[in-house]
């Protein structure tokens, strides 16, 4: 079992920054994904950003290329989210997770392992 926690998530104002952290601990795998979601109120949701532990390949959605940065840190097993230019539409609870197969995906149903989410408002 993997076992992820997030944290960073807060109140910002559109154009301010923000950086999210996900720790990993448990079951570790020799290859793997660990991305970023998010969930607006009434929304589905939706991919916004991957890396691929081994190699530190990225993927970022369209609506966060340019402004969101993930990057991991091998040693303390946990993935950032650093969220620059935040936009109001940037409000969600945002989710870290991991895909045992290594393969950058942009699919939620593949991802086998959760966090719980760490809330980010941003108001205007």
């Amino acid at each position: 079992q993997v076992r992820l926690v997030e944290s960073g998530g807060g109140l910002v104002q559109a154009g301010g920054s923000l950086r999210l952290s996900c720790a990993a601990s448990g079951r570790t795998f020799s290859t793997y994904t660990m991305a970023w979601f998010r969930q607006a109120p009434g929304k589905e949701r939706e991919f916004v950003a991957a890396i691929s532990w081994s190699l530190g390949s990225t993927y970022y959605a369209d609506a966060v290329t340019g402004r969101f940065t993930i990057s991991r840190d091998n040693a303390k097993n946990t993935v950032h989210l650093q969220m620059d230019s935040l936009k109001l539409e940037d409000t969600a609870v945002y989710y870290c997770a991991v895909d045992q197969v290594d393969r950058l995906s942009e699919f939620d149903h593949e991802y086998a392992y959760w966090g719980q989410g760490t809330q980010v408002i941003v108001s205007s």
